[in-house]
C-alpha cells in the first residue's frame, strides 16, 4: 500500500523507506517554533536537562505576537525571558517589536517553511505551512524544549482524510469559506489526529492565502495536519520568500485513506460559525438578523494582504455602523507596510475602523478588543469557544473578511452582497 504526502515526509525524517498509521516514530526537524506565551514554559523546561544547548540556532524561531506589545508586566517577563534566551543562544530566527508578526504568517513570509519541511510549534495553528506542502503541527511546550535541544520529536504517524476540491468559487467566497463548510461537515472531531490532504482540480482557484487560511483551521477539526500539493502557486511563493532548497512531496496512487470527500467550491456560499464551536456552521441568508458589537478583521488565519484588500474593498466609501467597533489587525510589519502603500488603511481609518499593530491580541482574549458580557463579535480569527475573546456571556460568530466588513456596515450579520440591497434601498 502506497504512502500520503503526510506519510513520505515523515517517513523521509524518520530515515525509514516506508510508514504505516499508527506507527511510532523519531523524526528530524526543520524548525522548532515558540511565541511569548508558549516559549517560556519551554525555555523552563529546558533548565531540567543535562543538555541545555539548543541543536541548530538556525532552525529555531520565536517569534513574539501574542501580547506584543507588551500589555502587562507579566507579558513583558515573558519577552524577557525570550529575548535574553535568543540572546544567549545567538537565535538566528527572534522577532519582537517593529520586527514581529503573528507567527503562522510570519513564518512563510520570511521563507521559514517550505516544501517536504517537518515543523513543530507550540502553538496549535502551526498547521498552517502544509500549504506549502510541509508536515507542520502543533506540539505542547515540553515538546518544544525537547526539540530545541534534540532536533528530533516522536510522532505517531496520522491516517488521512482526502478532500477533493472541484469547480471554482463564486466572489467573495474563499478559504475560510471552504475551511468553516468542511469543519461543519465533519465536526470539531472529524479529523481527530488524521492528515487533512487536499487535492483536485478546484485547488488552482485557491490563492495562496486560501490555503494558509484552510490548513490553519484544520486543528479547528481535530486534523493533526492539513496539507496541499505543490503546485506552481506554491513553488513561486517559495521561490520569492524563501532561499532555501524543498522536496516535493506527492502523495502515491495507490494511498490509504480513511475517508475521500467531494467537495464542489462553486456550490459554496459565505459561510459563518456561530457560537460555541466552529462546527457550528450556517450559510449567508439562512438565519435572521444578528445584530453585533465588534468586529475583528486580522489574526493568522485571515490577516494576510489579500485579507486587507477585500475588507477594504467592501469598507470604501461606506460607514461602519453605529455602536459597532471595527478593529483591523493586518498580521506582519510587511503587511501593515503594503496596506499603508494601497492606501488601505486610510480606507480602515475614513471609514471609522482603527488599525492596530501586529498582534494576536483579541483572538485569545488577550487584549486589543476584548468583548463584555452579551457582546457578539464577528472575527476573522479561528475559535469561538466561550470565553474566547472575553467574558464567558459574550459570543464570537466566526467569519471571512468580506462578511466582516459586510457586518462592520450592517451592524449585523451580513454577506457582501447585502450591502449593495442595502444601498439601493437608501436610494
Amino acid at each position: 500500500m502506497g504512502m500520503t504526502m503526510t506519510q513520505k515526509i515523515l517517513a523521509a525524517h524518520a530515515g525509514l523507506d516506508e510508514v504505516r498509521a499508527g506507527q511510532l516514530i523519531e523524526a528530524d526537524l526543520d524548525l522548532v517554533l515558540g511565541n511569548d506565551i508558549t516559549s517560556p514554559v519551554a525555555i523552563n523546561e529546558m533548565k531540567k536537562m543535562n543538555d541545555q544547548s539548543v541543536f541548530n540556532k538556525d532552525k529555531i524561531a520565536l517569534v513574539m505576537d501574542h501580547f506584543i506589545p507588551n500589555k502587562d508586566i507579566k507579558s513583558a517577563e515573558n519577552c524577557k525571558c525570550c529575548r535574553e534566551f535568543a540572546i544567549r543562544h545567538e537565535l538566528t530566527h527572534y522577532y519582537d517589536v517593529g520586527e514581529m508578526g503573528i507567527e503562522h504568517a510570519l513564518v512563510p513570509e520570511k521563507g521559514l517553511a517550505v516544501a517536504g519541511d517537518a515543523i513543530i510549534g507550540a502553538d496549535s495553528h502551526t498547521c498552517t505551512y502544509g500549504a506549502l506542502g510541509a508536515f507542520s503541527t502543533g506540539v505542547g511546550s515540553t515538546d518544544m524544549a525537547a526539540g530545541m535541544v534534540t532536533g528530533k520529536a516522536w510522532f505517531k504517524v496520522p491516517s488521512a482524510l482526502k478532500f477533493e476540491l472541484v469547480g471554482k468559487p463564486a466572489k467573495w467566497v474563499g478559504g475560510k469559506d471552504v475551511i468553516l463548510h468542511i469543519i461543519g461537515m465533519i465536526g470539531v472531531d472529524g479529523a481527530l489526529y488524521k492528515s487533512m490532504e487536499f487535492t483536485g482540480e478546484g485547488i488552482r482557484y485557491l490563492s495562496m492565502d486560501d490555503r494558509f487560511t484552510i490548513c490553519n483551521m484544520a486543528i479547528e477539526a481535530g486534523g493533526k495536519n492539513g496539507i496541499f500539493p505543490v503546485d506552481d502557486l506554491a513553488e513561486a511563493y517559495m521561490k520569492e520568500h524563501a532561499n532555501r532548497d524543498y522536496t516535493v512531496y506527492e502523495a502515491d496512487p495507490d494511498a490509504e485513506y480513511d475517508a475521500v470527500y467531494r467537495i464542489d467550491l462553486s456550490e459554496l456560499k459565505p459561510t459563518v460559525a456561530f457560537p460555541h464551536l466552529p462546527e457550528n456552521t450556517k450559510e449567508i441568508g439562512t438565519f435572521g438578523d444578528v445584530k453585533i458589537d465588534q468586529v475583528v478583521i486580522g489574526s493568522c488565519t485571515n490577516g494576510r494582504i489579500s485579507d486587507m484588500r477585500t475588507a477594504a474593498e467592501l469598507l470604501k466609501g461606506r460607514k461602519v455602523a453605529g455602536g459597532v467597533r471595527c478593529i483591523v489587525i493586518p498580521a506582519t510589519q510587511s503587511v501593515y507596510l503594503q496596506s499603508l502603500r494601497e492606501g488601505l488603511l486610510e480606507t480602515f481609518i475614513e471609514a471609522g475602523a482603527v488599525v492596530s499593530t501586529p498582534t494576536c491580541g483579541p483572538c485569545l482574549g488577550g487584549y486589543m478588543g476584548i468583548l463584555a458580557a452579551g457582546e457578539r463579535c464577528v472575527s476573522t480569527t479561528n475559535r469561538n469557544f466561550v470565553g474566547r475573546m472575553g467574558h464567558v456571556d459574550s459570543e464570537v460568530y466566526l467569519a471571512s473578511p468580506a462578511v466582516a466588513a459586510a457586518s462592520a456596515v450592517t451592524g449585523k450579520i451580513s454577506g457582501p452582497g447585502e450591502l449593495d440591497v442595502c444601498e439601493e434601498r437608501r436610494q
